[in-house]
């Protein structure tokens, strides 16, 4: 790095304090400013002060990616670096054998880790502002789906407590307890004695309600018979206090249920604009909203990684070798992108049934012994070098023109 300046940040909810050392270590300035736009003047004036020019950026080490702070920093186009607080924390013991800690000290401590190490620190992505918005809609949507799955599993839980009729009635439904059929079902009637009373007249009109077209009359016969079956039950006044709070649970459900399926479509929205969409959907098992999710975690910067062992790692996919003396483990990675990780092991999956190729993988890791998770990771792996591949393709491809992935 040719800098001759290095800014470290240690930031808060509502101040951040600044530190700008030189090329020695030296301390050159340190400031204190506030999270609003004259703090962030302040900074851009510091920086200047400092010989900080658009084409030549005094590179920025913070202890986190996200923020309105670091996108006003993205926007300037200079490095900005997202410093892991366990490492900054490692470092801080070259400054402070005593243990001490201040703010500004933590700045100081963040500006020298880009002026010693900066090659083993990799800056923020240089990624489109359409990935940008894919990313903030795609992990919406998918911390919307754990929600979903959390408020589906205390409703679970509270039936299984006093209506498993309910939970039998609804096993073999697609989505289970998430099933318009099911929430719309359970609305209506939340305790077996309500549900028992259903007719099926009533029956039909909550299935047509909930979106069913074809099968009601056999539908509505198959609920009214489950339902009606003989079951243990709470006392009375029990099972209706349980009833308010299944509706109270529902409630929940429903706001998880409506917020994971507009997000899905905003987000699938959003994928289908970019000029990659058609590349990435291309792999076996990748559709439009997986394929967002894909795209929200790698970026369109095309010089984030520099092979395919570093998006392996990234992902977790490539597995830690942590050798000593004669004693050699291999190991799962557990520092990786959990989304990534995530929508990778849905995509491995899928894979199987849509390419012979990945079924014929998955089997032959299956064959030496390796569990489904492993199998499937190593799978994931392999897509990871699929996917460097062809972004290496893509780049020579296009040379200098600005589409990027």
């Amino acid at each position: 790095m040719t800098a001759r300046a290095f800014c470290g940040i240690d930031w808060a909810s509502d101040h951040h304090d600044i530190a700008v050392v030189d090329s020695e270590g030296a301390l050159l300035a340190r400031t204190r400013i506030g999270d609003d736009a004259a703090g962030l003047q302040q900074l851009f004036d510091l920086l200047a002060t400092h010989g900080d020019t658009p084409e030549t950026p005094i590179p920025v080490a913070i202890e986190t990616s996200r923020g309105l702070l670091v996108a006003c920093l993205r926007a300037t186009q200079r490095p900005v670096y997202a410093i892991n607080p366990m490492a900054a924390a490692r470092y801080r013991d070259r400054h402070a054998v005593a243990r001490k800690k201040s703010d500004h000290l933590d700045a100081m401590i963040l500006a020298n880790i880009l002026r010693t190490d900066a090659a083993a620190h990799r800056p923020l992505p240089a990624d489109s502002e359409l990935v940008q918005a894919i990313a903030v809609l795609a992990r919406a949507q998918q911390d919307a789906v754990w929600d979903r799955t959390q408020a589906g599993n205390k409703l679970r839980s509270h039936l299984r407590g006093y209506f498993p009729g309910f939970l039998a009635a609804i096993k073999d439904t697609r989505d289970g307890l998430c099933s318009p059929i099911a929430r719309t079902l359970l609305a209506a009637a939340p305790t077996p004695e309500q549900a028992s009373k259903l007719t099926l007249t009533q029956l039909r009109a909550l299935i047509k309600k909930a979106g069913r077209k074809r099968g009601i009359e056999a539908e509505a016969d198959r609920l009214q018979a489950v339902l009606r079956a003989p079951q243990m039950r709470q006392l009375a006044l029990v099972e209706q206090a349980m009833g308010h709070q299944t509706l109270a649970l529902l409630r929940q459900l429903e706001a998880a249920c409506t917020s994971a399926d507009d997000l899905a479509a905003a987000s699938v929205e959003s994928f289908e604009k970019h000029p990659d969409a058609e590349i990435i959907t291309s792999f076996p098992g990748l559709g439009s909203l997986t394929g967002a999710r894909v795209l929200a975690e790698i970026g369109d910067d095309r010089s984030r990684f520099a092979d395919a062992k570093s998006l392996k790692a990234y992902a977790g996919a490539a597995p830690v070798t942590r050798a000593s003396g004669k004693s050699v483990a291999v190991l799962a990675r557990r520092v990786k992108n959990q989304r990534l990780a995530a929508v990778g092991y849905v995509w491995a999956f899928a894979a199987l049934t849509a390419s012979p190729g990945a079924r014929g993988h998955y089997d032959r890791r299956r064959d030496d012994a390796d569990r489904h998770t492993a199998a499937l990771r190593n799978l994931f792996n392999r897509q990871c070098h699929e996917v460097n591949a062809a972004a290496a393709k893509s780049r020579a491809a296009v040379g200098e023109r600005s589409l990027r992935w």
